[in-house]
């Protein structure tokens, strides 16, 4: 069956995001072009424009797109869960890898980007309002919510440079018997 115009540009759409996320995790934000993100897309100049009409736009959109998955990602773990051990392994899992890694370059320009900035905040409190209730519903506080939040994060940079799943999840381990 053919395909429509607008499941065409949705696919294009779909694809320059990808392509956006798989730079940002390649040549982090900095480096991240609308040249090399419509070759990785394998798209034309004028494809990209037609969607994103500046570099600011794409990593916009590039906000909610990380977004909207991680919050797939979230919810699943939540309903997946049976013990509050096994929503955290699933979190874990969740708070890293690809979406990550491009959430994290995004959050490091929104430093000095005053307008990726205030394009990130709405996304990140919507998946932190998510992440919150999908923990709450396990009967935890606050404060462990926001301990441990702060711990898989911690967790996912320093894999970064030194990914030792001994240690991690002797962190985690520790965190439990702090928290129960």
């Amino acid at each position: 069956m053919p395909t429509t115009r607008s499941e065409q540009r949705a696919r294009t759409r779909e694809h320059l995001l990808e392509a956006t996320v798989g730079c940002l995790v390649e040549f982090g934000y900095a480096g991240t072009t609308t040249q090399r993100v419509q070759e990785r897309a394998g798209v034309s100049r004028g494809a990209l424009l037609h969607h994103f009409g500046s570099k600011a736009d794409l990593f916009v959109a590039a906000i909610h797109h990380i977004a909207e998955q991680q919050l797939v990602r979230v919810r699943a773990a939540g309903a997946g869960a049976r013990s509050k051990r096994d929503l955290v392994t699933a979190l874990r899992e969740a708070m890293s890898g690809s979406l990550f890694l491009a959430g994290l370059e995004l959050w490091l320009g929104a430093r000095t980007d005053p307008a990726l900035r205030t394009a990130l905040l709405p996304a990140e409190r919507e998946l932190g309002r998510e992440l919150r209730e999908t923990f709450e519903s396990f009967g935890n506080d606050r404060i462990g919510y926001e301990s441990l939040l702060v711990l898989l994060r911690g967790l996912a940079l320093t894999s970064i440079l030194r990914d030792d799943p001994g240690v991690a999840d002797a962190i985690v381990d520790r965190w439990f018997e702090r928290m129960a």
